[in-house]
């Protein structure tokens, strides 16, 4: 490229292109950090976490723009932001299904999430029997030049539907969207019993750690010393003493 007018627009777009995914990055760091926060919130209040794990993941550029030329976007960025919501992406996996909805309530009622879209795979499923619970909210990133909205795609599923998910998706690349019909029926037979054991395993659940798994109250109180609650009780009870006066002198 000998062109002086071109090589400044590809260094230009490349510059831009870095800044673009790195906007991307924060905003998955923004979500991290806030599911990080409500795992370590359940625990030391509730002692009880609902988020098993958590996977996150940057689109990469060539899968970027291979997304934009079968959509025939227009090759800009204000475009990609607008028509690609996937770009940056988080993974949430549960321990039970109305885990799912306890963490994706607690997410979007924060002031500055912005919820775009929702949709309920768990409770209307695909045809090919993929359960999962997908949210599309905004997030603002604050960078140097000021805040910038960015997209980010929450997936919210339990383990068993992560499983099926995964396998269903090495299945459908390794047949590139081909699959036999005998895979398809076995495929849809695993979504129903990986939903029976989900079932399953939260009946178990709620007949030994009972229904209210919210409750504050803990058995160890997080090893809070017994004498330094003693003594605010103490305190609490004799009230705070008042400043002596001084008694009047006697008069000569």
């Amino acid at each position: 490229m000998n062109n002086p007018e071109l090589q400044n627009m590809a260094r230009t777009f490349h510059h831009q292109f870095q800044r673009f995914m790195m906007e991307h990055q924060f905003a998955v760091d923004e979500i991290l950090t806030k599911v990080s926060i409500l795992r370590e919130e359940f625990l030391y209040l509730h002692k009880y976490n609902p988020i098993e794990h958590v996977t996150s993941r940057v689109k990469s550029p060539e899968s970027i723009m291979r997304k934009v030329a079968q959509r025939r976007i227009t090759p800009t960025f204000e475009a990609i932001r607008e028509n690609i919501s996937d770009i940056a992406g988080v993974r949430i996996t549960c321990s039970f299904v109305k885990d799912i909805y306890k963490v994706l309530n607690t997410l979007t009622s924060q002031s500055d999430l912005e919820v775009i879209q929702i949709k309920d795979y768990i409770k209307n499923p695909k045809p090919n029997g993929y359960k999962s619970l997908h949210a599309i909210v905004k997030i603002p990133v604050f960078l140097s030049e000021g805040p910038v909205d960015i997209t980010v795609e929450i997936q919210i599923r339990t383990i068993a539907q992560d499983f099926w998910a995964t396998l269903e998706h090495k299945i459908f690349y390794k047949y590139e969207g081909a699959v036999p019909e005998h895979l398809v029926e076995e495929l849809a037979e695993a979504a129903r019993v990986a939903e029976s054991l989900d079932m399953k395993m939260q009946r178990l659940h709620t007949e030994v750690h009972g229904h209210d798994v919210n409750s504050t109250e803990s058995e160890d109180d997080r090893g809070f010393d017994d004498s330094v609650l003693q003594e605010l009780l103490m305190i609490a009870q004799q009230g705070i003493p008042e400043e002596p006066t001084e008694s009047p002198r006697k008069q000569n």
